[in-house]
């Protein structure tokens, strides 16, 4: 195992790749509170497709980041809830949140500058 943090068999790659989803980290923060319906989830995060929240919330799944529960009844009802590992990210995604109030307006400024003197927009 390396220790380079960008190479693709290093566990801090792992992190960065779980970071790259935009949705990853959403869907982590909106069950910070507790377990959650899809349609809960859908209406607190508010822009994704039911789509894609079952994508997100598959690979969440698959990471080992969530749970998805079952409940029998009168139709089944689902929902998910973080594992340790998932509410373990919370800092993390909390920091990230942080740093964005604080030098978001200044990413923003330098990209509409960069789109005034005609430099085109790389992707992300």
């Amino acid at each position: 195992m390396t220790t380079d943090a960008f190479l693709a068999d290093c566990r801090a790659r792992l992190a960065f790749d779980l970071f790259s989803n935009t949705w990853n980290a959403v869907v982590l923060w909106a069950l910070r509170d507790g377990p959650r319906r899809p349609v809960e989830l859908r209406e607190r995060i508010g822009g994704i497709s039911s789509k894609v929240l079952t994508e997100t919330l598959r690979r969440l799944q698959f990471n080992g980041l969530i749970d998805r529960h079952a409940h029998q009844g009168a139709g089944t009802r689902v929902e998910y809830e973080l594992t340790p590992v998932g509410r373990s990210l919370l800092v993390p995604i909390d920091a990230v949140g942080a740093w964005a109030f604080a030098y978001g307006d200044q990413v923003m400024a330098a990209q509409e500058a960069a789109c005034a003197h005609g430099r085109p927009s790389p992707t992300r």
